[in-house]
């Protein structure tokens, strides 16, 4: 009889372990904006969605805005390097033949710029199970890409222009050495 009450017991403290809070809301497509499934097209914007979920909820929504200016810096400039290795293999003749195929694709992004002037045009949060969601839709304004990309262009050509300035004392410092002997 203690045998029984025991597993009772500890039946009891195992299904009470496994239930899971009611209360949470269960994220349903119907719960995903617009926005996010169709994001909007405007020539003097780049916009990007992300959607992220972690325990905490201001956790979800950093990720989600790191995963979306990630995607603005891709469409702005973009490193790829990719490897494709495809085998195949067949064993045996005939019928009774066996043809082994594998692929493997592997590809690794790489972007490395500055983001000036993005902002969060939207942003839903909700609760997922135990997790929070967190949607966002992210704008970048291209009138700040092109002044980036300007700034970046002069920067160069102040750096070109001093390194051929430099040249040019050093010729002419040549010269001199030259006359003077």
């Amino acid at each position: 009889m203690k045998n029984i009450i025991f597993l009772f017991l500890v039946s009891l403290l195992l299904l009470a372990g496994c239930s899971s809070n009611k209360n949470l809301l269960k994220t349903e497509s119907g719960d995903i904006p617009d926005w996010y499934l169709t994001p909007p097209q405007d020539p003097n914007f780049l916009f990007a969605v992300n959607s992220s979920t972690s325990q905490d909820m201001q956790m979800a929504v950093d990720k989600s805005m790191t995963g979306a200016r990630a995607e603005i810096a891709r469409q702005l400039e973009l490193r790829i390097s990719d490897l494709q290795k495809k085998f195949a293999e067949e064993v045996g003749q005939g019928e009774n033949s066996t043809f082994l195929s594998q692929m493997t694709q592997a590809t690794k992004t790489v972007v490395s710029t500055t983001l000036t002037g993005s902002t969060l045009k939207e942003k839903k949060i909700l609760k997922d199970s135990n997790l929070w969601r967190a949607y966002v839709l992210v704008q970048y304004p291209l009138g700040a890409a092109n002044k980036s990309l300007v700034e970046q262009i002069k920067k160069n050509n102040e750096l070109y222009t001093r390194f051929r300035s430099s040249q040019s004392f050093e010729e002419l410092d040549k010269e001199v050495e030259k006359l003077n002997k």
